[in-house]
């Protein structure tokens, strides 16, 4: 039986550690690159990175920056670092998985996306403007992706204790936590857990998953 292989962008973050131990436990092979290996920013890194990768059968794309700020004293070089990561770094690793799975004729890509697409909150024009960008990326590849039996999902793992949120002012956090109707955070283990089931469902594509207890405005 082939070995089933993943690669998790950002895989120094905790949520990339936690699914990388979830598709393990699975019987995948995973790689997790970090910035150092693989910047997804950088289109050459890109292009390096998955010319070593002879088989693909899934892609999380879980690699993201932040860089909050209102939109008076957002520039141009803060707007342009977080789309260029969260965005088009985003595009680029799809990009290249898509001509391996296409190939094979099987594979699964999922976007990590975040509810700030949904409903972006103050401060944070550039990081919501990419991820509501993922859900339309999402939507076009997995059309595109379809007929090669390609599947492509995004999912909103909901607001998480992790070292990517751990700089957010305690105000900020105490909102996030009150627009919840449990009154209670995901887990980075249960959207690990979450992640690794949906590539299980071979039948679902071009969707988007919210998990947390946030009503949404907009799908």
């Amino acid at each position: 039986m082939t070995e089933r292989v993943a690669v998790i962008t950002g895989g120094s973050g905790d949520l990339a550690g936690a699914i990388a131990a979830e598709l393990r436990e699975e019987g995948f092979i995973v790689h997790t690159p970090g910035r150092e290996s693989l910047d997804v920013s950088a289109p050459e890194s890109v292009e390096a990175f998955f010319r070593e990768i002879a088989r693909l059968d899934l892609l999380i794309n879980n690699a993201a920056v932040r860089d909050d700020t209102l939109c008076a004293t957002m520039n141009e070089q803060r707007w342009d670092n977080v789309l260029a990561t969260d965005l088009r770094g985003t595009f680029l690793c799809a990009q290249a998985a898509a001509k391996l799975m296409a190939k094979q004729r099987n594979g699964h890509i999922a976007n990590i996306g975040s509810f700030s697409a949904r409903s972006g909150p103050a401060g944070q024009t550039n990081y919501a403007a990419a991820k509501a960008g993922l859900i339309g990326l999402t939507q076009s590849l997995a059309r595109e992706l379809g007929k090669r039996n390609v599947r492509v999902n995004c999912v909103l793992p909901g607001f998480l204790r992790t070292k990517f949120t751990a700089g957010m002012p305690g105000r900020a956090i105490e909102q996030a936590l009150q627009m919840h109707e449990l009154g209670r955070f995901n887990t980075v283990e249960d959207a690990a857990r979450f992640i690794a089931f949906l590539d299980s469902l071979t039948f679902v594509s071009s969707q988007v998953f919210q998990l947390d207890s946030r009503i949404a405005r907009w799908t």
